[in-house]
């Protein structure tokens, strides 16, 4: 008991934590980004739709690492867009935190976009006819009858886009770099020590990201079951 006490006081927890506040930050953008996003998908014309879904879909099925090129080809300082971002707004995106939350928003975005139009796309237009016939505005009728309609598919995009911001690597390294305590992420803690052959700490980090990806997945499930409660199943 007492070596791991001495092995767990011996650890530098900085990456669990910018980590876990990366995920929080990426998840509240995804979120919001996302639900923008799937609403004015679903205004487009069939041939746009397909178009605009499949760019926003991209980083869901590119290697991180090329999402993480890309982004490091627009925000780097010698390139114009992130020189003047620096030059007039003093805002760096390569090897600081910024970087780790758009990497992880860029990777994340997709299952939260994905997930929530596929659920705004199984609400009722009934509800949506009847709420315009008692007078509410188009913005009231999304977000207190579309929203609550959609409320699983957008909470299992959310948890989603958590757990994947959570454990991103590929995108985060190209951009944010590994920086101790600045932005070195748990999955980038991971593989600097097992290239030092150091598998306890590769293996304890592991275990954790593996416990908070189970533990989220399981509230995730929990949630819904209980919206279904009352519904029968198949």
């Amino acid at each position: 008991m007492q070596e791991i006490l001495d092995f767990l006081q011996s650890l530098d927890w900085s990456p669990f934590v910018i980590s876990i506040k990366t995920g929080i930050v990426a998840t509240i953008l995804s979120f919001f980004f996302g639900i923008f996003a799937a609403r004015a998908v679903m205004k487009l014309r069939p041939g746009a739709r397909a178009v605009i879904d499949g760019f926003l879909t991209l980083p869901m099925i590119l290697p991180p690492t090329v999402a993480g090129f890309f982004l490091l080809l627009i925000f780097s300082l010698r390139r114009p867009f992130g020189a003047a971002l620096y030059e007039n707004f003093s805002i760096k995106a390569v090897q600081t935190w910024l970087g780790c939350i758009l990497a992880a928003t860029i990777i994340a975005f997709p299952l939260m976009y994905r997930n929530t139009r596929a659920a705004f796309e199984q609400v009722d237009t009934n509800l949506i006819y009847a709420a315009r016939t008692l007078g509410m505005s188009e913005w009231k009728i999304f977000w207190k009858v579309v929203i609550p309609s959609a409320g699983p598919g957008v909470l299992s995009g959310t948890v989603l886009a958590f757990a994947r911001a959570l454990g991103e690597y590929g995108a985060t390294s190209m951009l944010a770099g590994n920086i101790p305590g600045k932005t070195g992420t748990v999955s980038q803690k991971i593989a600097m020590v097992i290239q030092d052959g150091d598998y306890k700490t590769a293996g304890f980090w592991s275990v954790v990201v593996l416990l908070v990806g189970f533990l989220t997945m399981t509230a995730m499930n929990l949630l819904g079951n209980r919206r279904k409660k009352n519904q029968k199943q198949w």
